[in-house]
């Protein structure tokens, strides 16, 4: 391996914190990952890595080395992208909530093999927070608010959401028009990843944000749950459109209090910092960007 490639499989060891893993990422060896490194430590005559059974970490002058090479790769990447107007290649991990695949990404992600064939694409399915780092993953696709400032955010779409709820659960409590109708109603509560508490239920009012929290009998977390809990007549529930059209379709699900929708849902790329300038991850956030446009345009 050149001394490129070297610091490269540098950086990947210590995010993944496994030579086996780092290998497996980079498609080397591990054999040819591990005489790697050796020489590197010679050569500099430095022990750049702590080794133990269950991981491997950075020695003090690891961490200082791998922090120059970061900022000397990603300023590689740059230039020859620029330079030389390169076609990203390459593996490229993305994590993303299970309704953004099957409504979004999935159908259109035929175009985006077709623009980048030598991109490898690996998808995984969380509704939870992942450590890119530790876990090798690229970027990860969520809805909400941004929470993790030492991640790197771009927003690509804002969706319009819903409150609906079942006819069997509006014969029952009545349909609320405004949010003074609320007393007596109940909601299905989802609760939030970071805290655990439910959210209340969110609405704007002459262009400012009212959080309603009301009564519930069911705490959830998934999107699936949370939707089929609704169906079910358990409470009122909030949720981006696209999601439940068909169930507005068929009279499963009613919108109630049209005229105080809740706050759009954002959808955001998160990516670590030292992954920035990829040309890999900025062509396909360019392409995310540019499907949930087309996407929006249709829906209206």
């Amino acid at each position: 391996m050149d001394r490129i490639g070297v610091m490269r499989l540098f950086v990947r060891i210590v995010e993944r914190g496994s030579f086996a893993q780092a290998a497996r990422d980079l498609q080397v060896p591990r054999p040819t990952a591990t005489h790697a490194i050796q020489r590197l430590e010679a050569d500099l005559g430095v022990r750049l890595l702590d080794r133990t059974t269950r991981n491997v970490r950075p020695t003090l002058d690891g961490a200082l080395y791998h922090e120059r090479c970061i900022r000397l790769l990603a300023d590689l990447d740059e230039v020859e992208s620029v330079f030389r107007n390169a076609e990203p290649k390459g593996p490229l991990r993305v994590d993303m909530q299970g309704t953004v695949a099957r409504f979004f990404v999935l159908p259109g992600l035929p175009d985006f093999i077709a623009r980048y064939p030598e991109i490898s694409l690996n998808l995984s399915e969380a509704d939870r927070m992942v450590d890119l780092i530790t876990e090798g993953v690229d970027c990860v696709i969520r809805s909400g608010e941004l929470s993790d400032s030492s991640l790197i955010g771009r927003r690509i779409a804002s969706l319009p959401q819903v409150t609906l709820a079942s006819p069997a659960y509006l014969e029952r409590h009545g349909i609320p028009s405004r949010p003074d109708e609320l007393e007596g109603h109940r909601m299905v509560a989802y609760t939030a990843s970071a805290t655990g508490q439910p959210y209340p239920m969110e609405f704007e009012k002459d262009g400012r944000p009212l959080d309603i929290p009301l009564p519930f009998d069911l705490l959830v977390r998934g999107a699936e749950i949370y939707t089929a809990s609704g169906v079910a007549g358990l409470g009122l529930i909030q949720v981006p459109r696209y999601r439940v059209e068909h169930q507005i379709a068929t009279g499963e699900l009613v919108v109630v209090m049209d005229g105080f929708p809740p706050p759009p849902m954002p959808v955001s790329v998160l990516y670590p910092q030292s992954r920035h300038l990829s040309s890999r991850i900025r062509v396909f956030i360019d392409w995310l960007s540019e499907l949930f446009r087309s996407a929006q345009a249709h829906q209206k």
